[in-house]
């Protein structure tokens, strides 16, 4: 099949050898998990349990605080020690006793067959399923069609454009089978004629397998994508794969589109096959570590956990890095926990972090308007951020700014273009707010 792919875009070092030949290995259970309440999109949950309470794997001990937002669960058995700020979250820490002890709950909900839509929405909705993309979304809130809307299509997003990580990589080679059980019990949920998985083409294996476990499936379709980034964006993926363009403003639903992660597929397969709500999920440990490794972790293990278990550092680290280097977050504090939007930790020493000289003028070369795969004009967005022209934003479209960092990347006179959206994102959510 021909590769597909968007408009635009950029062709970054991917450094995915380190561990694309990994398989997905069980992290060694930490001796105490911090679990914040804020791990999702939307409002923060309420904690249901109190220190000294004594609690079961997978046992819920908070509660989601309206329509967007999401329950949180125990990813050890133990007891409850603390409940405090972490970071600007809220968050439960909890000593582990090691026993795995499992909550009444969990146990085997059904087969899709069984089960209602309604009822496989409310299963993803108290397993605390959200986004595993990265975005953290709701994941019920997702399939929760607004009344007028249809949808007929889910997608899959199988490509893992962001350079150094592997995890759905090898989430497809390995949980084959849960990738397209939970698709079908998407496409059930939000009654989608047909199903896609897109899968960039560098991950050869991947295609052929789940090539394979679907082949008797006439409504699913694995579709080979370009290696570009970001190939992996909802939209980008959509106009890949359907041709379908999301207008401005607007969201996959206005094209009759769902998109989801192929770990939120798996999580989805785990609540309903398994009883199991979100307490774990797999992060590629990577860059200048000893040992890089593609772990399946329990959520809220300490970043330097994870890290140590792949041998520590390997020299002098410069950066540690939640997520990939496009659109991951630097950290200065290691002791902070791994959560659900965890997809990456990368660590990058002294020699691989470029020392930028100070940004120069723009030179009108273009070249952030080349690789926007946004279709935006970086340029002026930063012209208007920096005068402080908020509302004059708006008919430049930022609001479309998928925050990638294509442009930053290209800009030969190092200017933070991405910051500098950012910025004027923030400031003119602050002005629509003031006129609400």
């Amino acid at each position: 099949m021909k590769e597909r792919t968007f408009e635009q875009g950029i062709h970054p070092k991917y450094n995915k050898e380190l561990t694309e030949h990994k398989a997905l290995k069980f992290s060694g259970q930490p001796e105490e998990v911090i679990i914040p309440l804020q791990q999702h999109i939307g409002s923060p949950a309420k904690p249901i349990v109190k220190v000294g309470d004594k609690v079961d794997l997978g046992q819920k001990i908070a509660q989601s605080s309206g329509f967007v937002s999401a329950d949180i669960h125990a990813s050890v058995s133990g007891e409850v020690i603390a409940i405090e700020q972490v970071n600007e979250s809220l968050a439960i820490r909890i000593k582990n006793d090691a026993e795995d002890r499992k909550a009444e709950s969990i146990g085997v909900q059904g087969g899709i067959e069984d089960l209602s839509a309604e009822e496989i929405k409310e299963i993803i909705k108290e397993a605390g399923i959200v986004g595993l993309g990265g975005a953290t979304f709701p994941s019920h809130v997702k399939v929760s069609i607004p009344e007028g809307k249809n949808v007929d299509k889910v997608i899959l997003n199988g490509a893992e454009c962001e350079p150094y990580l592997t995890v759905d990589h090898r989430t497809m080679v390995e949980e084959t089978e849960k990738v397209l059980y939970g698709l079908k019990a998407l496409m059930k949920v939000v009654d989608a004629k047909e199903g896609y998985i897109g899968i960039e083409t560098n991950k050869a294996d991947a295609i052929a397998a789940m090539t394979e476990v679907s082949k008797n499936e006439k409504n699913i379709s694995i579709v080979p994508l370009e290696v570009k980034y970001p190939q992996g964006g909802e939209k980008q993926l959509i106009k890949a794969i359907l041709g379908e363009e999301v207008p401005s403003g607007g969201l996959p639903l206005d094209v009759g589109v769902v998109v989801n992660n192929i770990g939120t597929a798996v999580a989805v397969t785990d609540a309903i096959q398994l009883g199991m709500p979100l307490i774990q999920r797999a992060v590629t440990v990577t860059g200048s570590v000893k040992e890089p490794q593609n772990l399946i972790f329990r959520i809220g293990t300490p970043i330097i956990e994870l890290i140590e278990e792949c041998g520590g550092f390997e020299g002098t680290p410069a950066k540690v890095i939640l997520g990939g280097p496009m659109m991951g977050q630097a950290q200065s504090d290691l002791n902070i926990p791994a959560t659900k939007g965890t997809s990456g930790i990368l660590v990058l020493n002294e020699d691989e972090v470029a020392n930028y000289s100070e940004a120069g003028p723009c030179i009108r070369c273009a070249r952030c308007v080349d690789a926007c795969p946004a279709k935006l004009v970086p340029t002026a967005l930063v012209n208007l951020s920096k005068v402080d022209m908020s509302l004059e934003l708006q008919d430049y479209n930022v609001l479309d700014c998928i925050e990638c960092g294509s442009c930053t990347y290209v800009c030969p006179a190092n200017i933070e273009i991405l910051q500098w959206i950012k910025l004027g994102k923030e400031k003119l959510q602050a002005e629509l707010r003031k006129s609400e």
